[in-house]
């Protein structure tokens, strides 16, 4: 048994275009494998090491270099390809409908209404799908001077306020959002998240804030956190984690402010918690905010080479007890027409001190990686997912 089980979650990375890709327009994604043939290679010995050049044929990491590590990919069953059903397939509760979503029009009458009577804003800017960057430079000057919210979707399915942080302070924004969250976009419109998207600057050149907050739905089944917490282990979010989830079944959280924080509040909380058995779940959002969305592959090579770095301090500061598991939630492919997320299998690394190399193949769902948690623990079995515990013990 492990006493720790660590879950990294690269957000975005995937690794190719599953099967029902053609549904999603997206025939063709594969995150990793493309952005290192665009950018002539990338060079990732950890990761190479723990088998990613297995995964799938990735310019610049060789499979014959694979020498420790579990490796494999994970195929998603939940109807969708964004973060937060990615994250709560993970956990080991997928989605069984979708959510709803408002690329083409925006959000009905019926919607703004609610949230102008409930909010008592007297109007709002924007009902769109947009960059959030382009978006808030379209439109800044307009809010400053009318102190109305920016309202807008994207992609995925999510309800997005923006405000400049001196018009529309951050807790009323916050506010906003809980409204919207608990009374607007309920029933039919329970769409993904609530996104607070502050921002600062002005005359026609803005710029958001580190202080997004979301307010996700809450899962629709169990997952291997409410298991865990039940049974007194620790339960630890480090990013988002606890937005996605609500909070339901997070003991203990704290944001971060990118990659590079995400990594040391991980690294603070191994060493914090060194003689805690339970759960530490992360995520590193900047692979999918700043380098997916935004289309950039070469700062997206250069963080995931940053990232395989890490990976030396990390696997320093792990116990013989702990289970290290390296995954994503969904696509991102910085080389793929549009900005939206893409349908695709992602990667399955697992990594302990005295593990040899093993094929874990091509997994059914995400929640493989809940189901092996949960064997791990002698915890009830949720309905969802198929344990690879005995492959790695």
């Amino acid at each position: 048994m492990f006493d720790r089980a660590i879950i990294v979650v690269l957000d975005s990375a995937g690794v190719g275009a599953m099967p029902d890709a053609a549904d999603y327009g997206d025939v063709g994604a594969s995150t990793i494998p493309n952005l290192a043939k665009a950018v002539g290679g990338i060079h990732v010995p950890n990761m190479e090491k723990m088998g990613l050049g297995r995964v799938a044929e990735i310019a610049g990491v060789d499979p014959n270099k694979a020498t420790v590590g579990a490796y494999g990919k994970m195929a998603e069953i939940s109807p969708c390809k964004d973060t937060t059903g990615g994250h709560w397939e993970i956990a080991g509760s997928p989605m069984e409908l979708p959510f709803p979503y408002y690329t083409d029009n925006g959000f009905p009458a019926d919607v703004l209404e609610a949230f102008l009577r409930e909010t008592g804003e007297k109007g709002i800017l924007g009902n769109k799908a947009a960059s959030g960057t382009e978006i808030i430079n379209e439109l800044g000057d307009e809010h400053v001077r009318t102190g109305y919210p920016i309202v807008y979707t994207s992609a995925d399915s999510v309800f997005q306020i923006a405000a400049h942080e001196d018009v529309i302070p951050l807790p009323r924004l916050y506010e906003l959002c809980k409204i919207a969250r608990d009374k607007v976009m309920v029933g039919k419109h329970a769409c993904g998240r609530i996104i607070a998207r502050p921002f600062t600057g002005g005359n026609g050149a803005y710029t958001r804030t580190s202080n997004r907050h979301d307010y996700s739905l809450r899962p629709p089944k169990r997952t291997v956190l409410d298991e865990l917490q039940d049974a007194g282990y620790m339960t630890v979010g480090v990013g988002k984690i606890f937005d996605i989830f609500d909070g339901v079944g997070v003991s203990e959280t704290k944001s971060t402010k990118g990659n590079a924080h995400g990594v040391e509040v991980m690294l603070d909380f191994m060493k914090q918690k060194q003689n805690e058995k339970g759960l530490l779940f992360v995520n590193l959002v900047d692979f999918d905010m700043l380098y997916g969305h935004r289309r950039d592959a070469a700062k997206y090579a250069n963080e995931l080479e940053w990232f395989d770095g890490k990976l030396d301090t990390i696997k320093a500061a792990m116990t013989d007890k702990d289970l290290l598991f390296i995954t994503a939630d969904h696509g991102c492919d910085p080389t793929f027409p549009g900005t939206d997320h893409t349908r695709e299998y992602v990667p399955l690394l697992v990594y302990h001190k005295h593990i040899g190399l093993v094929d874990l193949g091509t997994r059914r769902s995400f929640a493989d990686i809940a189901a092996t948690i949960i064997e791990n623990f002698a915890l009830p079995k949720l309905p969802d997912g198929e344990s690879f515990y005995k492959q790695i013990g």
